[in-house]
Protein backbone atom coordinates (compact mmCIF):
# COMPACT_ATOMS: atom_id res chain seq x y z
CA UNK A 1 0.00 0.00 0.00
CA UNK A 2 1.50 3.46 -1.14
CA UNK A 3 2.11 5.93 1.67
CA UNK A 4 1.22 9.63 1.67
CA UNK A 5 3.97 12.02 1.88
CA UNK A 6 2.35 14.78 4.19
CA UNK A 7 3.45 18.87 4.36
CA UNK A 8 4.79 18.18 7.90
CA UNK A 9 4.89 21.12 10.71
CA UNK A 10 8.26 21.68 11.02
CA UNK A 11 8.20 24.66 13.10
CA UNK A 12 5.96 25.33 16.05
CA UNK A 13 3.85 27.95 14.28
CA UNK A 14 4.21 26.73 10.89
CA UNK A 15 0.83 26.75 9.45
CA UNK A 16 2.01 26.29 5.17
CA UNK A 17 5.39 25.59 3.73
CA UNK A 18 6.97 26.37 0.46
CA UNK A 19 8.40 23.42 -1.58
CA UNK A 20 11.91 25.00 -2.37
CA UNK A 21 13.56 21.53 -3.91
CA UNK A 22 12.74 17.79 -4.09
CA UNK A 23 16.41 16.23 -3.61
CA UNK A 24 14.25 13.03 -4.44
CA UNK A 25 12.93 12.85 -7.98
CA UNK A 26 9.92 10.08 -8.92
CA UNK A 27 11.48 7.08 -9.35
CA UNK A 28 14.60 7.35 -6.64
CA UNK A 29 14.68 4.70 -3.72
CA UNK A 30 13.89 6.14 -0.54
CA UNK A 31 14.84 5.30 2.82
CA UNK A 32 12.84 6.23 5.87
CA UNK A 33 14.82 9.22 7.54
CA UNK A 34 16.44 10.10 3.73
CA UNK A 35 15.79 13.99 2.85
CA UNK A 36 12.38 14.24 0.43
CA UNK A 37 12.47 18.05 -0.07
CA UNK A 38 13.49 21.66 1.67
CA UNK A 39 10.75 23.72 2.19
CA UNK A 40 10.69 27.09 3.24
CA UNK A 41 8.46 27.40 6.45
CA UNK A 42 7.98 30.61 8.49
CA UNK A 43 11.40 30.77 10.05
CA UNK A 44 14.06 28.90 8.19
CA UNK A 45 14.70 26.57 5.47
CA UNK A 46 14.23 22.92 6.84
CA UNK A 47 14.29 19.20 5.59
CA UNK A 48 11.37 17.07 4.95
CA UNK A 49 12.05 13.41 5.48
CA UNK A 50 10.75 10.44 4.43
CA UNK A 51 8.47 8.45 6.97
CA UNK A 52 8.51 4.98 4.69
CA UNK A 53 11.13 2.97 2.60
CA UNK A 54 10.12 2.50 -0.96
CA UNK A 55 10.50 4.43 -4.58
CA UNK A 56 8.92 8.07 -4.98
CA UNK A 57 6.14 6.72 -6.89
CA UNK A 58 4.86 10.13 -7.51
CA UNK A 59 5.68 14.28 -6.93
CA UNK A 60 2.54 15.82 -6.30
CA UNK A 61 3.63 19.70 -5.73
CA UNK A 62 5.79 21.01 -8.65
CA UNK A 63 8.97 23.38 -6.85
CA UNK A 64 8.34 26.69 -5.61
CA UNK A 65 4.87 25.92 -4.36
CA UNK A 66 3.40 26.93 -1.11
CA UNK A 67 1.10 23.99 0.65
CA UNK A 68 -0.65 24.30 3.84
CA UNK A 69 0.16 22.02 6.26
CA UNK A 70 -1.52 18.73 6.27
CA UNK A 71 -1.81 18.18 2.46
CA UNK A 72 -0.07 15.36 0.43
CA UNK A 73 2.76 16.64 -1.83
CA UNK A 74 4.15 13.60 -2.91
CA UNK A 75 3.55 9.32 -2.95
CA UNK A 76 5.79 6.31 -1.75
CA UNK A 77 5.69 2.72 -2.24
CA UNK A 78 6.40 -0.21 -4.34
CA UNK A 79 8.20 -0.45 -7.55
CA UNK A 80 5.61 -0.37 -10.12
CA UNK A 81 2.93 0.83 -7.49
CA UNK A 82 0.72 3.26 -9.08
CA UNK A 83 -1.38 5.88 -7.83
CA UNK A 84 -4.07 8.00 -10.17
CA UNK A 85 -3.95 12.25 -10.93
CA UNK A 86 -5.33 12.86 -7.64
CA UNK A 87 -3.05 11.26 -5.87
CA UNK A 88 -5.25 8.20 -5.02
CA UNK A 89 -3.61 4.89 -4.35
CA UNK A 90 -3.91 2.24 -6.76
CA UNK A 91 -3.50 -1.70 -6.98
CA UNK A 92 0.08 -2.46 -8.59
CA UNK A 93 -0.53 -3.83 -11.57
CA UNK A 94 0.13 -7.99 -12.28
CA UNK A 95 2.36 -7.70 -15.62
CA UNK A 96 5.30 -8.95 -16.64
CA UNK A 97 8.15 -7.41 -15.37
CA UNK A 98 9.89 -4.00 -16.54
CA UNK A 99 12.39 -6.01 -18.62
CA UNK A 100 9.28 -7.56 -20.82
CA UNK A 101 8.35 -3.65 -21.87
CA UNK A 102 9.57 -2.83 -25.45
CA UNK A 103 12.62 -0.57 -25.00
CA UNK A 104 10.52 1.53 -27.54
CA UNK A 105 7.90 2.71 -25.54
CA UNK A 106 8.23 6.48 -24.55
CA UNK A 107 9.34 7.45 -21.24
CA UNK A 108 5.98 8.84 -18.96
CA UNK A 109 6.67 12.85 -19.04
CA UNK A 110 7.27 14.30 -15.60
CA UNK A 111 5.53 17.00 -14.14
CA UNK A 112 6.69 20.45 -15.64
CA UNK A 113 8.84 21.47 -13.32
CA UNK A 114 11.13 18.46 -13.69
CA UNK A 115 11.58 17.25 -17.04
CA UNK A 116 12.25 13.39 -17.61
CA UNK A 117 15.82 14.50 -19.20
CA UNK A 118 16.90 16.49 -16.14
CA UNK A 119 15.70 13.80 -13.90
CA UNK A 120 17.91 11.73 -16.19
CA UNK A 121 21.03 13.63 -16.10
CA UNK A 122 20.77 14.28 -12.35
CA UNK A 123 20.84 10.43 -11.48
CA UNK A 124 23.53 9.70 -13.70
CA UNK A 125 25.94 12.16 -12.64
CA UNK A 126 25.69 11.43 -8.81
CA UNK A 127 28.76 12.65 -7.14
CA UNK A 128 30.71 10.89 -3.84
CA UNK A 129 30.95 13.41 -1.84
CA UNK A 130 30.64 13.36 2.74
CA UNK A 131 27.60 14.35 4.41
CA UNK A 132 29.68 17.43 5.83
CA UNK A 133 31.20 18.37 2.35
CA UNK A 134 27.92 18.05 0.75
CA UNK A 135 26.40 20.55 3.35
CA UNK A 136 29.06 22.59 3.43
CA UNK A 137 29.06 22.92 -0.69
CA UNK A 138 25.55 23.25 -0.26
CA UNK A 139 25.49 26.84 1.68
CA UNK A 140 28.47 28.05 -0.22
CA UNK A 141 27.01 27.33 -3.83
CA UNK A 142 29.76 24.82 -4.96
CA UNK A 143 28.93 22.40 -7.54
CA UNK A 144 30.08 19.07 -6.42
CA UNK A 145 30.45 17.73 -9.87
CA UNK A 146 33.00 19.93 -10.73
CA UNK A 147 35.30 19.59 -7.63
CA UNK A 148 38.11 17.07 -7.62
CA UNK A 149 37.91 14.69 -4.24
CA UNK A 150 40.68 14.09 -2.20
CA UNK A 151 39.34 11.01 -0.38
CA UNK A 152 39.46 7.56 -0.45
CA UNK A 153 38.12 6.21 -4.16
CA UNK A 154 38.21 10.09 -5.16
CA UNK A 155 35.46 11.12 -2.57
CA UNK A 156 34.97 14.88 -1.95
CA UNK A 157 35.47 16.05 1.45
CA UNK A 158 35.47 18.80 3.93
CA UNK A 159 38.80 20.11 2.03
CA UNK A 160 38.24 19.83 -1.22
CA UNK A 161 35.06 22.12 -1.02
CA UNK A 162 36.55 25.05 1.19
CA UNK A 163 39.39 25.02 -1.26
CA UNK A 164 37.03 25.35 -4.63
CA UNK A 165 36.48 28.84 -6.01
CA UNK A 166 33.26 30.37 -5.20
CA UNK A 167 30.84 30.07 -8.31
CA UNK A 168 30.81 33.39 -10.80
CA UNK A 169 27.58 33.42 -10.44
CA UNK A 170 27.85 33.87 -6.54
CA UNK A 171 30.64 36.38 -6.58
CA UNK A 172 28.51 38.47 -8.90
CA UNK A 173 25.71 38.30 -6.43
CA UNK A 174 27.65 39.44 -3.64
CA UNK A 175 29.39 42.41 -5.76
CA UNK A 176 25.70 43.51 -7.01
CA UNK A 177 23.33 45.15 -4.62
CA UNK A 178 20.09 43.31 -3.76
CA UNK A 179 17.32 43.78 -6.20
CA UNK A 180 15.25 45.18 -3.85
CA UNK A 181 17.57 47.63 -2.67
CA UNK A 182 18.09 48.90 -6.14
CA UNK A 183 16.85 47.46 -9.67
CA UNK A 184 17.63 48.45 -12.41
CA UNK A 185 15.40 50.78 -15.02
CA UNK A 186 14.07 48.58 -17.44
CA UNK A 187 10.49 50.91 -18.42
CA UNK A 188 8.16 48.68 -16.14
CA UNK A 189 6.76 50.93 -13.65
CA UNK A 190 6.67 48.00 -10.99
CA UNK A 191 7.21 44.31 -10.01
CA UNK A 192 5.05 42.60 -7.57
CA UNK A 193 6.68 39.74 -4.97
CA UNK A 194 5.16 37.04 -3.74
CA UNK A 195 5.57 36.93 -0.07
CA UNK A 196 7.88 34.89 1.56
CA UNK A 197 6.78 32.33 4.19
CA UNK A 198 8.55 34.60 7.00
CA UNK A 199 7.03 37.50 5.46
CA UNK A 200 3.76 36.72 6.13
CA UNK A 201 4.28 34.96 9.38
CA UNK A 202 5.70 38.61 10.85
CA UNK A 203 2.87 40.34 9.28
CA UNK A 204 0.45 38.06 11.07
CA UNK A 205 2.72 38.53 13.90
CA UNK A 206 2.98 42.12 14.06
CA UNK A 207 -0.77 42.65 13.38
CA UNK A 208 -1.50 40.40 16.74
CA UNK A 209 0.96 42.44 18.91
CA UNK A 210 1.02 46.27 18.02
CA UNK A 211 -2.47 46.63 17.43
CA UNK A 212 -4.25 44.03 20.20
CA UNK A 213 -0.83 44.51 22.67
CA UNK A 214 -1.17 48.14 24.60
CA UNK A 215 2.51 49.02 24.38
CA UNK A 216 4.31 51.47 26.22
CA UNK A 217 7.61 52.74 26.35
CA UNK A 218 10.57 53.76 28.77
CA UNK A 219 14.10 55.28 27.61
CA UNK A 220 17.12 56.10 29.34
CA UNK A 221 20.90 56.77 28.21
CA UNK A 222 23.38 54.88 29.55
CA UNK A 223 27.06 56.21 30.35
CA UNK A 224 28.60 53.02 28.11
CA UNK A 225 32.32 53.96 29.05
CA UNK A 226 33.34 51.48 31.99
CA UNK A 227 31.39 48.93 29.95
CA UNK A 228 33.38 49.62 27.30
CA UNK A 229 36.97 49.89 29.05
CA UNK A 230 35.70 46.34 30.10
CA UNK A 231 35.04 44.40 27.11
CA UNK A 232 38.44 46.16 25.19
CA UNK A 233 40.56 44.74 28.34
CA UNK A 234 38.18 41.38 28.18
CA UNK A 235 39.48 41.11 24.03
CA UNK A 236 42.91 41.90 24.72
CA UNK A 237 42.80 38.98 27.72
CA UNK A 238 41.05 36.71 25.01
CA UNK A 239 43.98 37.19 22.33
CA UNK A 240 43.08 36.27 18.45
CA UNK A 241 41.93 32.68 19.19
CA UNK A 242 39.52 33.53 21.84
CA UNK A 243 36.49 35.35 20.05
CA UNK A 244 35.63 38.56 20.60
CA UNK A 245 33.17 39.65 23.18
CA UNK A 246 30.31 42.53 21.39
CA UNK A 247 28.83 45.20 22.96
CA UNK A 248 25.74 43.52 22.27
CA UNK A 249 26.70 40.75 24.02
CA UNK A 250 27.00 42.85 27.07
CA UNK A 251 24.08 43.62 26.71
CA UNK A 252 22.37 40.43 26.75
CA UNK A 253 24.11 39.53 30.06
CA UNK A 254 22.83 42.64 31.55
CA UNK A 255 19.26 42.28 30.54
CA UNK A 256 19.19 38.43 31.55
CA UNK A 257 20.65 39.40 35.15
CA UNK A 258 18.43 42.20 35.46
CA UNK A 259 15.28 39.88 34.86
CA UNK A 260 16.54 37.74 37.99
CA UNK A 261 16.09 40.78 40.02
CA UNK A 262 13.04 41.71 38.41
CA UNK A 263 10.58 38.40 37.50
CA UNK A 264 7.49 40.65 37.06
CA UNK A 265 8.95 41.94 33.63
CA UNK A 266 10.47 37.85 33.04
CA UNK A 267 6.82 36.93 31.79
CA UNK A 268 4.77 35.84 28.87
CA UNK A 269 0.61 36.82 28.87
CA UNK A 270 -1.73 33.80 28.27
CA UNK A 271 -4.95 35.26 27.85
CA UNK A 272 -6.41 34.00 31.52
CA UNK A 273 -3.25 33.86 33.49
CA UNK A 274 0.38 35.28 33.56
CA UNK A 275 3.39 33.13 33.11
CA UNK A 276 6.40 34.54 35.21
CA UNK A 277 9.34 32.67 33.99
CA UNK A 278 12.07 31.23 36.79
CA UNK A 279 14.54 30.24 34.00
CA UNK A 280 15.97 33.62 31.82
CA UNK A 281 16.15 32.83 28.02
CA UNK A 282 16.97 35.73 25.63
CA UNK A 283 15.84 35.88 22.48
CA UNK A 284 18.23 37.84 20.00
CA UNK A 285 16.67 39.86 17.05
CA UNK A 286 18.84 39.27 13.65
CA UNK A 287 17.96 41.01 10.16
CA UNK A 288 17.98 38.11 7.69
CA UNK A 289 17.30 38.80 4.11
CA UNK A 290 13.55 38.61 3.80
CA UNK A 291 12.46 39.32 7.34
CA UNK A 292 13.76 38.98 11.10
CA UNK A 293 14.57 36.03 13.40
CA UNK A 294 14.79 35.96 17.05
CA UNK A 295 17.53 32.98 18.36
CA UNK A 296 17.40 32.34 22.06
CA UNK A 297 19.96 32.25 23.68
CA UNK A 298 18.58 29.82 27.07
CA UNK A 299 19.87 30.48 30.63
CA UNK A 300 21.66 33.91 29.68
CA UNK A 301 21.65 34.47 33.17
CA UNK A 302 23.85 31.64 33.94
CA UNK A 303 26.11 31.52 30.75
CA UNK A 304 29.61 33.68 30.94
CA UNK A 305 30.54 36.81 28.58
CA UNK A 306 32.41 33.95 26.49
CA UNK A 307 29.97 31.30 26.08
CA UNK A 308 27.45 34.19 25.33
CA UNK A 309 29.91 35.61 22.44
CA UNK A 310 30.13 31.80 20.96
CA UNK A 311 26.80 31.18 20.99
CA UNK A 312 25.06 34.12 19.78
CA UNK A 313 28.17 34.41 17.15
CA UNK A 314 26.84 30.91 15.67
CA UNK A 315 23.02 31.09 15.95
CA UNK A 316 23.24 34.60 14.12
CA UNK A 317 25.36 32.80 11.37
CA UNK A 318 22.58 29.91 10.81
CA UNK A 319 19.93 32.18 11.07
CA UNK A 320 21.13 34.07 8.35
CA UNK A 321 21.73 31.09 6.25
CA UNK A 322 18.12 29.63 6.93
CA UNK A 323 19.19 26.62 9.19
CA UNK A 324 18.07 27.39 12.56
CA UNK A 325 16.39 24.58 14.38
CA UNK A 326 13.07 25.20 15.91
CA UNK A 327 14.04 24.65 19.40
CA UNK A 328 16.62 26.81 18.77
CA UNK A 329 14.08 30.11 17.70
CA UNK A 330 11.13 29.53 20.03
CA UNK A 331 10.66 30.07 24.08
CA UNK A 332 11.82 33.17 24.52
CA UNK A 333 11.13 34.88 27.55
CA UNK A 334 12.54 38.12 27.13
CA UNK A 335 13.85 39.80 23.56
CA UNK A 336 16.63 42.49 22.75
CA UNK A 337 17.07 43.57 19.54
CA UNK A 338 20.07 46.10 18.42
CA UNK A 339 20.14 48.34 15.58
CA UNK A 340 23.08 50.62 17.07
CA UNK A 341 25.72 49.09 14.04
CA UNK A 342 23.45 50.68 11.74
CA UNK A 343 23.88 54.24 13.45
CA UNK A 344 20.80 54.39 15.03
CA UNK A 345 20.79 56.16 18.18
CA UNK A 346 17.08 55.78 19.17
CA UNK A 347 14.05 53.44 18.06
CA UNK A 348 11.30 51.14 19.80
CA UNK A 349 10.92 47.77 18.92
CA UNK A 350 7.75 45.64 18.15
CA UNK A 351 7.31 43.09 21.33
CA UNK A 352 7.07 39.76 20.31
CA UNK A 353 4.12 37.76 21.63
CA UNK A 354 3.77 36.43 24.29
CA UNK A 355 6.63 37.66 25.48
CA UNK A 356 5.40 41.39 27.43
CA UNK A 357 9.65 43.30 26.89
CA UNK A 358 11.75 43.73 24.40
CA UNK A 359 14.42 46.30 24.79
CA UNK A 360 15.72 48.11 21.68
CA UNK A 361 19.28 49.41 21.96
CA UNK A 362 20.81 51.55 20.05
CA UNK A 363 24.56 53.18 19.09
CA UNK A 364 27.06 54.12 21.56
CA UNK A 365 28.15 57.49 20.67
CA UNK A 366 31.02 59.70 22.17
CA UNK A 367 29.25 62.79 23.81
CA UNK A 368 30.60 65.53 25.87
CA UNK A 369 28.60 65.80 29.04
CA UNK A 370 28.58 67.51 32.46
CA UNK A 371 30.93 66.08 35.35
CA UNK A 372 31.08 68.42 38.77
CA UNK A 373 32.08 71.57 37.45
CA UNK A 374 33.81 70.13 33.90
CA UNK A 375 32.75 68.72 30.75
CA UNK A 376 34.40 65.78 29.35
CA UNK A 377 33.77 63.02 26.67
CA UNK A 378 31.98 59.89 27.32
CA UNK A 379 30.53 56.91 25.20
CA UNK A 380 26.40 57.05 25.91
CA UNK A 381 24.16 54.59 24.39
CA UNK A 382 20.23 55.30 24.61
CA UNK A 383 18.10 52.01 25.56
CA UNK A 384 14.30 51.47 25.31
CA UNK A 385 12.12 49.06 26.66
CA UNK A 386 8.80 48.40 25.32
CA UNK A 387 6.31 46.94 27.66
CA UNK A 388 2.99 45.18 27.45
CA UNK A 389 0.98 46.84 29.76
CA UNK A 390 -1.03 44.09 30.55
CA UNK A 391 1.57 42.17 32.82
CA UNK A 392 4.23 45.52 33.18
CA UNK A 393 3.05 48.53 34.76
CA UNK A 394 4.95 51.91 34.59
CA UNK A 395 7.05 51.69 37.77
CA UNK A 396 7.93 47.77 37.34
CA UNK A 397 9.13 48.31 33.61
CA UNK A 398 11.27 52.00 35.19
CA UNK A 399 12.67 49.52 38.05
CA UNK A 400 13.84 47.09 35.61
CA UNK A 401 15.37 49.74 33.38
CA UNK A 402 16.87 50.99 36.40
CA UNK A 403 18.51 47.84 37.00
CA UNK A 404 20.11 47.28 33.29
CA UNK A 405 21.16 50.68 33.61
CA UNK A 406 22.93 50.20 36.89
CA UNK A 407 24.51 46.73 35.67
CA UNK A 408 25.91 48.70 32.35
CA UNK A 409 27.69 51.43 33.70
CA UNK A 410 29.12 49.35 36.68
CA UNK A 411 30.09 45.96 34.71
CA UNK A 412 31.68 44.96 38.63
CA UNK A 413 27.64 45.11 39.57
CA UNK A 414 27.44 42.05 37.05
CA UNK A 415 29.82 39.61 39.25
CA UNK A 416 27.20 40.58 42.69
Amino acid sequence: MATKVHMEALSPTMEEGRLVKWNKHEGDPVKSGDTLAEVETDKAVMELVARADGQLLKVMVPEGTTVPVGNVVAWIGKPGEKVDGDGAAAPAPKTAPAAAIPSSKPVPPAPPTQPAAVVMAADATRVKASPLAKRIAKEAGVDLKLVQGSGPGGRVIKRDVEGAPAPAATVAAQAVPRTADRAPRTGVPYEDVPLTQIRKTIAKRLATSLGPIPHFFLTTEIDMERAAEAREALNKQLGEAGGKISFNDIVIKAVALALVQHRACNAWFQEDHIRYWNEVHIGMAVAIEDGLITPVIRNADMKSLREISAESRELAGRARNRRLKPEEYTGATFSVSNLGMFDIDHFTAVINPPESGIVAIGSIVAQAVAEGDRVVVRRRMRATMSCDHRVIDGATGAAYMRTLKQMLENPLAMLL
